[in-house]
């Protein structure tokens, strides 16, 4: 097998588990965390801050971390392909998806912006308000939260469109990492894994789900852990569903 931060040449295939796998996966993504707590805390915090800072920045900002979302991903996957190897990891892991080639994994955090584009559109079709400024220039929520009553339903769609797009990709950014293929080829990867273990994918979402809602509630605090585990669970779940073979040729799913 080719070295944890080299790209694999090996073609895959995906296999079915069970659905108590989903779970699972974030079970597993705590052992690695455990691990090494303050390497996972360092890159979930340096992640964060990062994608907050370009989001500060008018229209580009935004952009940008969309796209760059995937490459981040790509480096959590490397960093606990290397722990699992028994090699250190340190901080400095989360830019190692820089150094694998960009592009695919950029169309992939863009594909990722227009689909979000696209679902808060139909959003705003179905009735959605908008944030409006008062004449001070403040962005009353009060009146969002007033203007929303009986609306709740539409935001309902958005979380359900959402979730849909986020668990068709969730394994895309991996298969990047170490494979060398384009976008498009990933992403039917991606889909075909995520519709052929539709029971795990599911109990994996709403797990999360519920952690991420435990960990908001002491001041956030929890989100400190959650989100570490739940970056490192994202590799253990594609090492449970794909399998990297020997044999040729690589056949990307119809």
């Amino acid at each position: 097998m080719p070295g944890s931060g080299s790209p694999l040449a090996a073609p895959i295939r995906t296999r079915d588990v069970p659905a108590r796998r989903g779970p699972g996966w974030l079970a597993d993504g705590w052992t690695f965390f455990r691990g090494r707590p303050l390497v996972w805390m360092g890159m979930g915090a340096g992640w964060i801050v990062i994608t907050l800072g370009l989001l500060m920045v008018p229209i580009i900002g935004g952009i940008a971390a969309n796209v760059l979302q995937p490459v981040f991903f790509a480096s959590f996957a490397i960093a606990a392909r290397k722990q699992e190897n028994g090699e250190t990891i340190e901080m400095g892991e989360l830019f190692t998806g820089f150094r694998r080639p960009l592009m695919p994994l950029a169309n992939l955090g863009a594909i990722l912006l227009v689909a979000e584009l696209a679902i808060f559109a139909l959003l705003a079709l179905l009735g959605l308000p908008g944030l409006t400024a008062d004449a001070e220039g403040t962005v009353s929520m009060a009146d969002f939260v007033r203007e929303m009553q009986g609306k709740e339903w539409i935001l309902l769609v958005g979380l359900v469109l959402t979730a849909l797009v986020k668990g068709a990709l969730w394994f895309a950014p991996a298969v990047l990492a170490f494979h060398d293929m384009n976008t498009a080829h990933a992403i039917r990867w991606s889909l075909y894994a995520a519709l052929s273990n539709l029971g795990a994918m599911v109990l994996y979402g709403l797990v999360l789900t519920v952690a991420m809602a435990a960990a908001i509630l002491p001041w956030g605090l929890g989100l400190m852990v959650v989100i570490p585990v739940m970056v490192a669970s994202s590799y253990v779940g594609y090492k449970d569903v794909f399998v990297e073979i020997d044999a040729e040729p690589d056949v990307t799913p119809a």
